[in-house]
């Protein structure tokens, strides 16, 4: 396998932790609200997945209490944020730090320790394609994660469900004079985001590279809320983003097969150093951000 199928054959499952947060935070956003805990979310995640798989839980029991323990913090956020009108930057940066927190108490003592991973599943034909094939032998969560993707495509373009989002995002005085509960709305927003970033801490930690380290998370959230900001807040833009920096992130390992002698420490920043310049040519487009931007984002709310 050369260098471009295995990006290709591992881009999807290595995109798949990024898209899965990134569309959780997006629709916190839309809502009006922005997450700056989506990393601690997705380490608390993942170790409680990982301990529950270690322990002969179930892969499916695992991604269960991972996204109940993201939600239950997503809800204190909420809670302060949305209760106490606190500012929602500060208390974003205050719950991730606390997730991660909680994430090294528990993962403690299982440290280095591996778990089974889940198989590929292949598409006949397709899968034996040359070049292309490994871009569909994918895992379960990977198939599963491109489905909500288009879900969630459509919901906002074509739904009263996403409608209602939008409107809540924009002008929640607006939504809430003709009668949408706007904090009930935010909530459930925030706990969906909650629950998507627990989903993709547990696929990072029992899937895609089943074994538990502390800092495994590695900034993955961040990217993921950064990928809100490059796709503009529109799904397919943020499906894109999320497929190049899991390119990116697999060209490090690509470069060391193919003997190139590129500092391991250099390839392993390549995803955050792409992060920063794709968010620096993003913000030059003030006219593309304005287009797609939230109006009420990060302000607080007044009843």
């Amino acid at each position: 396998m050369n260098a471009i199928e295995y990006i290709l054959a591992g881009m999807l499952a290595a995109a798949t932790p990024f898209l899965l947060a990134a569309l959780g935070e997006m629709v916190a956003e839309r809502a009006g609200v922005i997450n700056l805990g989506v990393e601690g979310m997705m380490a608390l995640g993942a170790s409680l997945a990982f301990i529950i798989v270690h322990n002969g839980g179930g892969h499916v029991l695992a991604f269960l209490a991972a996204a109940v323990a993201s939600v239950a913090l997503s809800l204190v956020f909420a809670f302060v944020a949305l209760g106490f009108r606190a500012n929602q930057v500060a208390t974003g940066l205050a719950i991730g730090i606390f997730g991660q927190g909680l994430s090294a108490l528990f993962g403690k003592a299982y440290e280095s320790m591996t778990v089974k991973a889940l198989p590929k599943l292949e598409i006949p034909w397709i899968s034996d394609l040359a070049v292309i094939g490994g871009l569909f032998r994918q895992d379960i969560i990977v198939w599963l994660t491109l489905a909500a993707t288009l879900a969630i495509g459509i919901a906002f373009s074509s739904s009263k469900v996403g409608l209602i989002l939008r409107a809540v995002g924009e002008n929640p005085k607006a939504a809430r004079a003709i009668g949408y509960p706007v904090i009930a709305i935010r909530v459930a927003a925030i706990a969906f985001g909650g629950a998507m970033a627990g989903f993709a801490g547990a696929y990072a930690s029992t899937v895609y590279t089943p074994l538990w380290a502390d800092g495994m998370i590695a900034g993955r959230g961040w990217i993921a809320i950064a990928l809100v900001v490059f796709g503009t807040w529109l799904t397919g833009r943020i499906f894109l983003g999320a497929c190049l920096f899991g390119a990116v992130s697999l060209m490090g390992l690509a470069a060391q097969t193919t003997g190139i002698a590129i500092p391991s420490q250099l390839l392993s920043s390549l995803p955050y150093l792409v992060t920063i310049l794709a968010l620096g040519v993003i913000s030059s487009n003030r006219r593309l951000l304005k287009l797609n931007s939230i109006a009420s984002l990060g302000e607080t709310f007044e009843r």
